[in-house]
């Protein structure tokens, strides 16, 4: 291996174990953060879409009863499951004959902590990878920090091996060392924006489900009221 050459395959080949290690781990960090970022995207559009189409069939007058038939036994998105457990606490409720205040008040209590449970459940699955991002973004640039500093001190030691401080003895190490360090920022910036903006995404869709609950609920009380 040249060693006048700074590519980043030449920088990698002459640096030490311990650069190494350093760079392969952030190099690893990267590629995960890229899949959980693509995943994320992909995830987010495929979301945002089925509830667009689903919340335009409400909106084109079909009944909760048919849309929650139609959606099918195991629906992949929130919104359908939600309508699906709402509906199948209201048969139950419906079951024994008309409502009276008191049951009616129950009934909406009851499909409140239905709902309230699947915005959870659905809200964290929607968040899952995020930590990871968090941690690579976090973590990252003190890798590579600790790469440069080491890499640093090797340059260090061949000058004092070579008792010679021309630019030629010290410039591979020092590339080594500042190369751990733009790897650690390459791992680390694209980690935290992608971050910040599936958190936002993911707390619109959170409030998208919680928009949806309410206006279901809404609609479960005028019924149990006689009002739809």
């Amino acid at each position: 291996m040249d060693a006048h050459s700074f590519s980043a395959l030449s920088i990698f080949m002459r640096a030490d174990w311990v650069v190494k290690a350093v760079l392969t781990g952030l190099a690893i960090a990267s590629l995960w953060s890229w899949a959980i970022i693509i995943d994320k995207l992909l995830r987010f559009a495929n979301l945002n879409r089925e509830a667009d189409a689903f919340e335009d069939e409400i909106d084109g007058g079909t009944s909760l009863e048919d849309l929650a038939q139609r959606a099918g036994d195991k629906p992949r998105h929130a919104l359908p499951r939600m309508l699906q457990s709402a509906v199948r606490e209201w048969r139950q409720a419906k079951s024994g004959g008309p409502l009276n205040d008191t049951q009616a008040a129950l009934l909406i209590q009851r499909i409140d902590r239905v709902l309230d449970a699947s915005i959870s459940r659905d809200g964290g699955a929607v968040e899952e990878g995020l930590g990871t991002l968090a941690i690579i973004a976090t973590a990252s640039p003190f890798i590579g920090l600790f790469g440069t500093v080491w890499g640093i001190m090797h340059a260090f030691q061949a000058i004092a091996v070579q008792e010679n401080t021309n630019l030629a003895v010290v410039a591979p190490s020092i590339a080594e060392a500042l190369f751990a360090t733009a790897i650690g920022l390459a791992a680390a910036i694209p980690a935290y924006i992608a971050y910040n903006k599936f958190t936002t995404d993911a707390g619109k869709f959170q409030g998208r489900l919680e928009s949806f609950a309410d206006d279901l609920l809404t609609a479960i009380a005028r019924r149990a009221a006689g009002q739809g």
